[in-house]
């Protein structure tokens, strides 16, 4: 055996410095301590499942665990019903989706944002198109039939339904999750909470029943979108604002849905550009990065269709959509130009569909509550987008000035749910499925420091209780009440919630809440469950067939203001424009008490 000498070129390798990240759990609302032996005990289900992993795992070992049992939970509420299943003549949104596939690959661009528009016209931005178009692609490698154009419409084959329902399961897999593993992570990081506590919040954020019924029971692909949008969070944690854009753009490309994040985003981009040092450098970034990322979505469209009128593959005459029409100028037809004009204008038309009214069916937000003892449909489209512009203005003005003056990395996921519950209660065109939103950013705090505390897990769990609940009238037609009972009541147990468990407003935990808080949530709780008794088992009174339906649009409704206000309590706190409340115990742990 050769022995290195004093002069030895050799060195020891260092010992690695232990990262706070990776330590020990801080206990952050997921530990109780017996006063008297001291012994540590699980302060809720959910970190039950995941005690063995406190201590020296590799995240590399739990982490494949948690994706594969998330996984199972979406493939098997894949074998329940779906939207439109046997419904004729227009189905649901899985041939919504089905049907864009099935046009992107048989039509030319330029006739995209135009063909028969009275079934399932396309009405959402590119990016949804040139995902339509690859799935499409790749789904008549398999069964050309499925995407036949015209003959394929309404068809119901299984085979279809599975591949759909892969398409969404694939999907969501390649953008979705990575984004929330990242995007917890890095909050966590800079929140000072451990690896561990942040692969809590990362099962309660997979397993949140909303997001899994909606996709993979109702079908759509609102995980693509709000996968963009978390990546979009996760690059401003990490200092990348230039990605933050590129990635935010990219999720208004898909569903324009995500602009109920806009303001906020804007509001910190922009106010981190003057705060706490003015940054030209960092303005010219995002300017740039924001104006290509916007060219570079609509640049296959828009090239495709001028490509399509110089070599006359068009098939017929576009007309010209109305906003194009309303203008105060006149485009000469004959111009190189007019097909982009003429593309640009009508996707903007499809997307932004103001012609729909108000709201088109029942949705717990202001208006459709009002509507209830006030019909609306008497004032003019005029009058109400305008008291919609003006309503949901004031509702995201608080969130959007405390981002701008105060930009900090850890006040976005306040910022974005504070503005996302303005849009979802006061503006245009909002539908029951939008409740995603806001209820995205709230789940993103629980990987925060006091995250897991009684006192924020009471209210993230509440609106997200509250918010699978007000889905139940469509899920219902959907054929998805199992899926739907199985997944919100085990949510509901692993994190300590009703009506499974009463814990979260017993827990001896520092960070409670107060008396007004816990009845408040407790009287919603047993209004929800004597709801789904007098639903299930008593007829609604003659004259009045959607009585329970209304009172599910008004319940919400007021609880989801109440989630509003206390987003925007919360960031107003966390700026430190409020005064903050500390509880005894660990001095890292700053416990809130909620008003």
């Amino acid at each position: 055996m050769i022995m290195s000498g004093p002069n030895s070129s050799h060195k020891p390798r260092k010992k690695r410095k232990v990262d706070a990240y990776f330590g020990p759990p801080s206990g952050h609302g997921t530990i109780l301590v017996d006063p008297a032996t001291k012994a540590q005990k699980p302060a809720f289900p959910l970190v039950a499942f995941l005690w063995p992993a406190k201590g020296t795992v590799s995240q590399w070992v739990i982490l494949p665990l948690i994706l594969m049992v998330a996984g199972l939970f979406r493939w098997t509420t894949g074998f329940w019903g779906y939207s439109g299943f046997q419904k004729p003549p227009m189905h649901g949104d899985l041939e919504a989706q089905r049907h864009w596939m099935e046009i992107s690959i048989h039509l030319p661009l330029s006739e995209w944002y135009f063909y028969d528009l009275q079934y399932w016209g396309l009405d959402y931005p590119p990016l949804t198109a040139y995902h339509s178009w690859l799935l499409g692609k790749i789904g008549s490698f398999i069964n050309p039939d499925w995407f036949a154009l015209s003959s394929s419409r309404g068809l119901e084959d299984p085979i279809l339904k599975v591949y759909m329902r892969a398409t969404a399961f694939i999907s969501e897999y390649l953008v979705y999750v990575p984004a929330v593993i990242i995007g917890l992570r890095q909050f966590a990081r800079i929140q000072g909470t451990t690896s561990w506590e942040a692969s809590i919040a990362l099962v309660a954020f997979l397993m949140q029943p909303a997001t899994i019924l909606i996709d993979h029971g109702h079908f759509q692909y609102n995980t693509v979108m709000l996968g963009f949008a978390i990546a979009s969070m996760s690059s401003v944690f990490a200092g990348r604002y230039i990605w933050s854009c590129v990635f935010f753009v990219a999720s208004l490309g898909f569903k324009q849905m995500a602009l109920f994040y806009a303001p906020a985003v804007f509001a910190f981009l922009a106010g981190s550009c003057l705060f706490p040092r003015i940054s030209i450098s960092r303005f010219l970034g995002i300017a740039v990065a924001t104006v290509i990322s916007f060219a570079l979505l609509y640049v296959p469209l828009l090239l495709g269709a001028l490509y399509e009128s110089y070599r006359g593959i068009a098939q017929q005459p576009l007309p010209a959509p109305p906003l194009l029409v309303s203008l105060p100028m006149q485009f000469d037809e004959n111009a190189w130009y007019y097909p982009l004009v003429l593309q640009t204008a009508q996707s903007i038309h499809r997307i932004f569909p103001f012609a729909r009214g108000l709201f088109e069916d029942k949705v717990p937000n202001v208006w459709c509550a009002i509507h209830t003892f006030h019909k609306l449909h008497q004032y003019s489209s005029t009058t109400v987008q305008r008291a919609a512009l003006l309503a949901t203005s004031a509702a995201i003005t608080p969130p959007f000035l405390i981002l701008f003056l105060k930009p900090r990395k850890d006040l976005l996921p306040w910022g974005l749910a504070a503005t996302a519950w303005g849009f979802f209660l006061w503006s245009y065109q909002v539908h029951e499925k939008n409740i995603l939103l806001p209820l995205l950013p709230m789940l993103m705090v629980l990987a925060g420091e006091g995250g897991l505390l009684p006192s924020t897990r009471a209210w993230v769990g509440f609106a997200n209780m509250l918010g699978v609940w007000t889905l139940f009238p469509l899920l219902k037609r959907d054929e998805l009440r199992v899926p739907y009972a199985v997944l919100s009541l085990l949510w509901a147990y692993l994190m300590g919630l009703p009506p499974t468990s009463l814990s979260v407003y017993q827990s001896g935990l520092g960070g409670g809440l107060t008396a007004p808080v816990k009845i408040l949530h407790l009287s919603f709780y047993l209004a929800m469950v004597v709801w789904h008794v007098f639903e299930a088992f008593v007829a609604p009174p003659h004259g009045k067939p959607d009585l329970w339906v209304v009172l599910n649009v008004l319940i919400g409704a007021a609880g989801f203001g109440f989630c509003y206000l206390w987003c925007l309590f919360r960031l107003a706190e966390e700026s430190g424009l409020l005064r903050k409340k500390r509880t005894a115990g660990n001095s890292k742990e700053k416990g809130r008490k909620d008003q």
